[in-house]
């Protein structure tokens, strides 16, 4: 599933907000059905975004970094 959504953790830390919105913005697109949500959906496609985004960020933050290569 959402095999356009990169690594958002390495041994070179997190990935930056826009990476992180990004990959929540493909989720939610692959989760929904929808590419870009009709007007009337709209809000409520944000709100996803956003709280998936935002939990992403922290597990990231929580979870210990991957041992380095």
């Amino acid at each position: 599933m959402c095999r356009s959504i990169k690594r958002l953790r390495g041994p070179d830390g997190i990935a930056g907000d826009d990476a992180v919105r990004e990959a929540a913005l493909q989720y939610v697109r692959k989760v929904s059905g929808f590419r870009a949500p009709a007007r009337r959906n709209a809000d409520a496609f944000e709100q996803a975004v956003a709280e998936v985004a935002g939990t992403t960020r922290r597990l990231l933050e929580a979870v210990s970094p991957p041992p380095r290569p």
